[in-house]
């Protein structure tokens, strides 16, 4: 491991000029700082034979450095701050994995740097017992989600083919085949059976869910009477109106976002749903609420970022984008107060699981607006380039809570310092050592190239 000086960074605002916000902290990685990974694991279960394996198997795939704990994770604070990862995994038994340990995770990984932004990529890795965990952790194959499947409504118009059926509206079936146009479907009563279709037939790369959950089920009609997905003891299966049991085996990899769904990240023991969709049901990342959702920012903001800019971020971009996105808006002084309980409340009781550096990606579609940054000679160009004309910063869709003006979020190749931004101060933009975020225009001059340029320094390896 090489030692390097490392600068974290306070956010810089308009027109700031600043270098470095703290004194530097010697750093040791075993890669470029754009692929630093480290694995943080309690102690107790890095010893453990069994989990030994799945330590490994993130150390050879990834190069990573071990981070190793007593009882806290935040224990590990010292030395992710000397470390500074580009990504963190924090693997963890399912029985670590509460609560209370996601929201300790939030909050450890805003504390590297001086910014009240997250500092670092990261997953939880769990499963239902090692093997699944092993299987995760092994997983590398990046995936191209094309086909997606969900019991809510998403922009048919932004993904290369899927279906959904409406919670709200019985009998709404919407489609849309490769190279086509969505079309209205009559769907069944009890959409219990066709939604376990879409995982074992189908085979969808993404599924998005909404509606009443507990740890260890899905309610599938919100406003009508439909069947459920139950977990149990690390299995998945359908059960109709009828009380049929309905199998599913969709071993595919894939992705899930029950954007929407009270408790569905929530690990409570062994039958929690979120364990069950790793094991049973091939997801190899997800997020999901660990308490009751009732504001929404966290959860329905993924769709703004991941599946209505198809191909932009990855889902683990996606995610920490829009929590970036949560975090400039709770900083924000014209945020309404009534909207601050909401947020504050978000924060922290969504979890990502998965390998964080794993890639899920939607298939390249085209884009309400282009973004394009050029580096040359330390000087870094934002172009922002409306597609839409006026509408290009409006939501593409509306379904769900908090939807629509996130903020533009560019991710950096390599930590900067330095920073002196010298055009597009008008556009309000906040640079910080690994991002660019742009506050949504909102009003879109479709003649204009939104710019953003700024002179930096790399954090040299």
């Amino acid at each position: 491991m090489t030692g390097v000086a490392r600068f974290p960074m306070a956010v810089l605002l308009v027109a700031a000029i600043v270098a470095a916000g703290k004194p530097p902290a010697a750093a040791s990685q075993t890669s470029s700082p754009e692929a630093s990974y480290a694995v943080v694991v309690k102690k107790s279960t890095a010893e453990d034979a069994r989990w030994q394996k799945v330590v490994a198997a993130l150390k050879t795939k990834h190069n990573a450095s071990i981070i190793t704990y007593e009882r806290s994770v935040d224990e590990s604070l010292d030395s992710l701050q000397r470390e500074f990862p580009r990504y963190t995994c924090f693997v963890a038994q399912p029985s670590e994995a509460t609560g209370d340990f996601v929201r300790q995770v939030h909050q450890l990984t805003r504390k590297l740097d001086g910014d009240p932004y997250t500092d670092t990529f990261w997953g939880i890795l769990t499963g239902h017992d090692v093997d699944n965990a092993l299987a995760i952790a092994s997983h590398s194959e990046p995936l191209v989600v094309k086909k997606v499947a969900a019991g809510t409504e998403f922009a048919a118009e932004m993904v290369t083919e899927g279906q959904w059926f409406d919670e709200l509206i019985k009998n709404k079936h919407v489609k849309k085949e490769p190279g086509g146009k969505a079309e209205q479907l009559k769907g069944p009563d009890d959409t219990t059976k066709v939604l376990v279709d879409l995982l074992n037939e189908y085979k969808a790369d993404l599924m998005i869910t909404s509606g009443h959950a507990t740890q260890a089920d899905w309610q599938i009609g919100f406003r009508f009477r439909s069947g459920q997905f139950k977990s149990e003891a690390g299995q998945m299966y359908g059960l109709d109106t009828r009380s049929k049991r309905i199998e599913i085996d969709s071993p595919n990899p894939k992705v899930y976002l029950p954007i929407g769904n009270c408790l569905m990240g929530n690990i409570n023991g062994s039958n929690a749903m979120a364990l069950a969709w790793m094991n049973d049901v091939g997801v190899k990342q997800m997020l999901g609420y660990t308490e009751l959702t009732w504001f929404g920012y966290m959860g329905w903001g993924v769709l703004d970022y991941f599946v209505e800019q198809p191909g932009r971020y990855t889902l683990t971009e996606a995610f920490f984008a829009n929590h970036h996105a949560l975090i400039h808006r709770l900083n924000d002084s014209d945020t309404p107060k009534g909207d601050l309980r909401g947020l504050k409340f978000d924060r922290d009781v969504v979890a990502f699981y998965g390998d964080p550096k794993w890639s899920a990606r939607m298939a390249e579609m085209p884009k309400c607006y282009d973004q394009a940054l050029e580096i040359s000679h330390g000087v870094y160009t934002l172009t922002i380039t409306p597609n839409r004309g006026e509408d290009s910063f409006k939501p593409v869709n509306a379904n769900g809570a908090q939807r629509g003006w996130r903020p533009i979020v560019q991710f950096l190749p390599q930590r900067i310092k330095a920073i002196e931004i010298v055009a597009g101060e008008d556009l309000k933009p906040v640079v910080n050592d690994d991002f660019i975020l742009v506050p949504n225009p909102r009003e879109c001059d479709p003649d204009r190239k939104y710019v953003v340029r700024f002179k930096a320094k790399e954090i040299a390896p």
